[in-house]
């Protein structure tokens, strides 16, 4: 097989895959983070557009650049924002879009009116509009990758005020995706300014090939991230967006009531253990507790000076500790004695005892 012929191969796969990997996103059959899937299902849709030239052409048996399309060039220019807005209803399924976020319309607009004029205007010298093409797909592209960047570890940080296990909740693989890409993209151009792009080719379009099986694989794994009513999810929200504001400056309890739950977690957690649910989350230990997961969340957050992540986990790592140090459970492998710690995997246990300890658990045993 020559490598012409292996490239059609390859671009058929592409374009085969992303269109199949967009419809099960949009049909979302096992009906999880439904509005994060269906943007993402567009995105992927859009995506495959930009094999559609090579894809046509093969039909065709002749040259066919339906790129040229002023439509096609439109819709393919949304192809970030899609993506930005998927990882948004990934990150907090309840947001809603406001009349301030015409905002995000403003581009595209440019785009069109620079397409329009420069299709159907009567300009001698067209290198503005070719340049002001060029520059605004290479400025959206850029803008709305990083939006998504910050959005993801804006993210990270508020599933750790009500989950004490972030592992397949943290949106990691869309992390991911920004950075393949753009280090694709680099690579991409750099060997067009300096080398000839045609022999680039092949090795682009199978790089790209594995980074589709990649979002295969991550997006149709992703569990549900807020798997609570939307009540619930909207007081997670809004406990997030306290910490994050001045106002959580202000008392939200009493000092002496403050100091009672603090003083009935710590019972609770010495005495009940809860911490070795691997299930466990702000909901699950407030009901335990008997208060609302507000008053939890503050009495976490200022009498103890940490995040629910990290005020579960330290108390699940110094169990690990105590099951490391007793010979009468050296029959338990660090897997089991994991799940016996209340992780629900070797890796997030791993990560976990590095980050509280500076030493993986193998390495603490010895």
């Amino acid at each position: 097989m020559s490598t012409v012929e292996l490239n059609r191969f390859i671009v058929i796969l592409i374009y085969g895959s992303l269109v199949l990997l967009s419809l099960l996103k949009l049909a979302n059959p096992l009906k999880v983070n439904r509005k994060g899937n269906l943007w993402f299902g567009l995105f992927l849709f859009l995506w495959s557009t930009y094999w559609l030239d090579e894809i046509w052409s093969l039909i065709k048996g002749s040259q066919i650049e339906i790129h040229s399309i002023l439509s096609v060039q439109f819709v393919q220019f949304l192809t970030p924002v899609m993506f930005y807005f998927s990882v948004l209803f990934f990150a907090n399924p309840s947001f809603k879009f406001k009349w301030s976020d015409i905002k995000y319309a403003i581009l595209p607009i440019f785009f069109l009116i620079n397409l329009v004029l420069q299709r159907y205007g009567n300009f001698t010298d067209q290198s503005f509009f070719e340049f002001t093409f060029i520059g605004l797909i290479l400025f959206q592209a850029l803008f709305y990758t990083g939006l998504s960047y910050f959005t993801i570890r804006k993210h990270q940080k508020r599933i750790q005020q009500f989950s004490a296990n972030t592992e397949g909740i943290n949106l990691n693989w869309l992390e991911y995706i920004i950075l393949i890409l753009f280090i694709i993209n680099i690579i991409y151009v750099i060997y067009n300014l300096f080398y000839d792009p045609t022999s680039l080719n092949a090795f682009i379009n199978i790089a790209f090939l594995l980074v589709i099986y990649f979002v295969a694989y991550y997006s149709l794994k992703q569990k549900e991230i807020y798997p609570v009513e939307e009540k619930k999810l909207d007081e997670f929200i809004s406990i997030n967006e306290e910490n994050e504001s001045e106002e959580i400056k202000r008392k939200l309890i009493p000092d002496e009531e403050l100091l009672r739950i603090k003083g009935d977690l710590e019972k609770l957690m010495e005495q009940e253990k809860p911490y070795l649910d691997s299930e466990l989350n702000l909901i699950k230990l407030s009901e335990q507790l008997s208060v609302s997961t507000h008053h939890l969340s503050y009495v976490i957050n200022t009498g103890f000076q940490k995040n629910f992540f990290q005020f579960v986990n330290e108390y699940r790592i110094e169990y690990a500790k105590k099951l490391l140090k007793d010979n009468t459970a050296n029959k338990l492998s660090i897997l089991g004695i994991a799940y016996e710690s209340g992780f629900n995997s070797k890796t997030s246990f791993n990560t976990t005892f590095k980050k509280f300890t500076d030493q993986t658990p193998s390495e603490f045993k010895k």
